[in-house]
């Protein structure tokens, strides 16, 4: 480990962790095409598809706790969704975390741009009304958060991530819960998550230690931070970011995957 790749692995931390509290997600969708792409840039380190997926797993962990424990005196969380979303996502979560070991890494790639370009899409599909609903009066229909978060957790699994990502368009469209509710919620159903796709990871051994230990850092630092600004920012700007980030993820690995 250099001084260098210390550095760049904290900022790439640091970074995409703050903007997973900010905007309710687990920060893969951030960090994991920085991993991928950014070390080698600077010519630190270079990681494959399987230890990115590793190290993205482990550092969803904690960013997502920090973020949760940040945000628990709000009352913006919802518990019930949390309760049966988590469940599913956590089952298929650990089933793609392990199972992903048997796809080559252009198969993780390829999964994370499906993944992506599905959240993309559903991020600039009208949501009207949704925040004109009081947070105590929110209901959700139970089979399709069930089956929806089951689906998420297999294949965020495989590419260590827990599914945030697309677990809020999901939220926000198909369930119609209030931004603020989605951004908190998700943060706790990606905690859940990020259990089974870790536990996933480490037993098929995709797992660095030391990059980990540099990310799960930056994470703890700022994720709650991130978390904390949510509450205070407009809910048209977080969905505008959010939808900045999943599509400009979605086109640069469909750029890879399709001209390399």
């Amino acid at each position: 480990m250099t001084i260098g790749l210390i550095i760049t692995l904290f900022l790439i931390g640091f970074v995409g962790s703050f903007i997973s509290g900010l905007v309710g997600i687990g920060g893969s969708i951030i960090k994991y095409p920085m991993l991928l792409y950014i070390p080698p840039a600077l010519g630190v380190a270079a990681y494959t598809a399987h230890e990115v997926s590793g190290i993205s797993a482990v550092q969803v962990f904690f960013a997502t706790i920090s973020g949760v424990l940040a945000l628990r005196k709000e009352k913006v969380i919802n518990y019930k969704l949390v309760a049966y979303m988590g469940v599913a996502i956590i089952i298929g979560s650990f089933i793609g975390g392990y199972g992903g070991k048997f796809l080559s890494g252009a198969a993780i790639n390829l999964v994370y741009a499906v993944l992506a370009s599905i959240a993309a899409v559903m991020m600039f599909v009208p949501k009207k009304g949704i925040d004109e609903i009081p947070l105590e009066k929110v209901e959700f229909n139970r089979t399709i958060a069930i089956i929806s978060a089951l689906a998420v957790g297999v294949a965020s699994g495989i590419v260590g991530a827990a599914g945030a990502f697309i677990l809020v368009p999901i939220m926000l469209l198909v369930l119609k819960i209030p931004t603020r509710m989605t951004i908190a919620s998700s943060l706790a159903i990606t905690f859940i998550s990020s259990i089974g796709s870790t536990a996933g990871k480490v037993l098929a051994g995709d797992v660095l230690f030391w990059p980990s230990v540099i990310m799960v850092v930056a994470s703890v630092l700022a994720a709650p931070v991130g978390a904390k600004l949510s509450t205070k920012v407009n809910t048209k700007l977080l969905q505008g970011i959010l939808a900045v980030l999943i599509v400009g993820t979605a086109i640069k690995i469909w750029t890879d995957i399709l001209f390399k």
